[in-house]
């Protein structure tokens, strides 16, 4: 029990954001959540080191290095430039946010876009004078939702492609979730058009030309990006064809990155700023989650609860709620094997990505990619998301949201 009031002592943090005059960033609660776990015992230093993913570390290192490289070239605003330029007002600017980072996110992970997201939605805040806030919670969102998507879109989606016996995976993942998917990304923009309805001005928007600044760190960039999408094709088609070999997604970020550690000329500045607080905070958070994993806490409380888990409204009930406090990859490994024991059909299997992936747009810390776009956005300007700024969009947007794929998983 021990482990759980620390959890939750980590909610409260990161919802009030300052203790007297010491302002806490959401890597410093969670830091403080995975020391007490070690101090109390809830933990041994051995197998908290064996709790922490290096794979994801690892993944996330490379994409931030590759983020670094894009923006100090100017490459990323020229990039923007290009896709948001035939955007006239700020209703157009919103749904190229969320339809381009929606459906990228299905295909380049959510993390990733993540990653390369947030400095542009911060660039195109300043550039047409809009609230920084919005468009971060756009992009939060967009790459949550859009990622569901696909088997490919998240960690929780990918382990469920490759251990929930389903026959040709990204058949069935846009048989069941792409119209849904559509649906609620179309959702996300009244939602935000409601909330921050003074931000959809209706005036024209004025778009400049993004010059390079460093000819290059473009070159070795646009190297990175090639490897991406080529490495990332071959992990399609691994998956696609069933192939019986462990490409981990350590391999596209680590090897996409080389061009930037090796060759450029300004690797220390690169290494320099990686967000390295982000690292810290899933480093901490392994080492919390684990600690809670151990205590049985979780896995009690599904067998006590005496329900029948393969109902497709359950799995949504047990899936958003337990996902805010596991996360939703332990909550896919732990409920995963318990639905292909009593015999679930594809389709529950489809509804444990779909609800285990959208509970990430209730809180702040339900998804790992919300983070590091907060994270970033502290890193690079005095701009963040409060838990509470989260929550009164989050809650809402989630309750449609899982609302949709219910309906449209129960009458497919």
């Amino acid at each position: 029990m021990i482990s759980i009031l620390i959890l939750l002592s980590v909610f409260i943090l990161v919802a009030i954001r300052q203790v007297g005059k010491l302002k806490l960033e959401i890597w410093h609660s969670m830091t403080f959540g995975a020391i007490a776990c070690l101090l109390t015992g809830q933990i041994t230093p051995i197998d908290a080191l064996k709790s922490v993913n290096l794979d994801i570390i690892l993944f996330l290192f490379g994409m931030f290095v590759i983020g670094v490289g894009l923006e100090e070239s100017g490459y990323l605003s020229h990039i923007s430039f290009n896709i948001f330029k035939n955007a006239k007002n700020y209703n157009e600017l919103m749904f190229l946010i969320l339809f381009v980072v929606g459906f990228s996110s299905a295909f380049l992970m959510n993390d990733t876009l993540a990653i390369i997201g947030t400095p542009v939605a911060l660039h195109l805040s300043k550039k047409h004078n809009t609230s920084p806030k919005l468009l971060l919670l756009a992009l939060a969102f967009a790459v949550t939702i859009g990622s569901v998507m696909s088997p490919i879109g998240n960690p929780q989606n990918l382990l469920i492609a490759l251990e929930g016996n389903i026959k040709n995976p990204f058949v069935i993942f846009f048989k069941f979730l792409l119209i849904p998917t559509i649906i609620n990304l179309i959702i996300t923009f009244f939602i935000l058009k409601y909330f921050y309805k003074d931000n959809f001005q209706l005036n024209s928007l004025n778009h400049s030309y993004e010059p390079i600044k460093n000819k290059e760190l473009v070159k070795l960039s646009k190297i990175s990006l090639i490897l991406i999408f080529i490495l990332i094709s071959l992990k399609i088609a691994i998956v696609f064809f069933e192939i019986n070999f462990d490409f981990k997604l350590t391999y596209i970020s680590l090897v996409s990155s080389s061009p930037l550690l090796i060759l450029s000329k300004n690797k220390r500045r690169i290494l320099k700023n990686v967000d390295w607080k982000t690292l810290i905070f899933f480093i901490s958070m392994f080492i919390l989650m684990q600690s809670v994993w151990n205590s049985g806490f979780i896995q009690k409380l599904i067998i006590n609860m005496n329900v029948n888990i393969t109902n497709l409204l359950m799995i949504f009930i047990v899936s958003i709620v337990l996902s805010q406090f596991i996360s939703n990859v332990p909550l896919v490994a732990l409920y995963l094997p318990m639905l292909l024991e009593a015999g679930a059909s594809s389709k529950e299997i489809i509804a444990l990505a779909a609800s285990s992936t959208i509970a990430g747009n209730l809180f702040i810390l339900g998804a790992a990619s919300t983070v590091i776009i907060v994270q970033n956005a502290e890193k690079r300007s005095n701009e963040t998301i409060t838990f509470l700024e989260f929550a009164r969009v989050g809650i809402p947007l989630t309750i449609l949201n899982a609302a949709v794929y219910y309906v449209y998983l129960s009458f497919f």
